[in-house]
């Protein structure tokens, strides 16, 4: 079982000490343009069914980033959970890559070594192209692989042969599960494979799988 710490190289603090993420106040934008329908751009989601997740999650700091948005741990008031929110700008832009990442959680979440998913809301702005879709994922506290290998050279340690086999064998598990679901992740790397409380490992970023 894997030990992880985060970036200090220290345990994470509790989850209920994240910091709340700040809001930005929006330029006042002259002429905006009318609200644009997401009907029938996408095959595969129904933006506008979607709910709006403002009061929903509550959102603290930024834990990560994707290949096409930031994540942020957020409180769910629904269900009292912490949870992960990814948030995806230029969702017009940035279809297909929403559209893969969406399919992929919905379909293959329910194996171990991928993030439990919990679904996608859309939030609106102002006008049409600050629109937001966020998906809700498992949260995983203790940071990515290489998060722990950097906190480990601080110290002047490394992973044991024992903990590099562990990593690698439940990445693969993963891989292998996409593979068989006609699926190729295209950016394996450490800041993409998680680390949770218990040590479990997890495979993520699929915008461009």
């Amino acid at each position: 079982m894997v030990t992880a710490t985060n970036k200090g190289g220290e345990r994470s603090p509790p989850l209920q000490n994240y910091q709340k993420a700040p809001k930005i106040p929006k330029p006042d934008y002259p002429d905006a343009p009318a609200r644009m329908s997401y009907t029938g751009l996408s095959q595969h989601i129904d933006f506008d069914s979607l709910s709006d997740p403002n009061t929903r999650f509550e959102l603290f700091e930024v834990v990560g980033e994707g290949t096409y948005g930031e994540v942020f741990a957020a409180k769910d008031h629904d269900t009292g959970d912490i949870v992960a929110v990814k948030i995806l700008e230029n969702i017009v832009e940035n279809l297909e890559e929403i559209e893969e990442e969406y399919l992929i959680l919905r379909d293959l979440s329910l194996h171990p070594n991928l993030p439990a998913f919990m679904g996608i809301f859309l939030k609106k702005g102002d006008r049409a192209d600050e629109d937001q879709a966020w998906l809700v994922l498992e949260l995983c506290p203790r940071g990515s692989v290489t998060d722990l290998v950097q906190a480990l050279l601080r110290r002047g340690q490394r992973l044991t042969e024992k903990q590099i086999s562990y990593i690698i064998r439940e990445t693969v598990y993963a891989i292998s599960y996409l593979h068989e679901n006609h699926c190729m992740h295209r950016d394996i790397k450490g800041h993409n494979i998680l680390l949770t409380d218990s040590g479990h490992v997890k495979l993520v970023d699929f915008g461009v799988s």
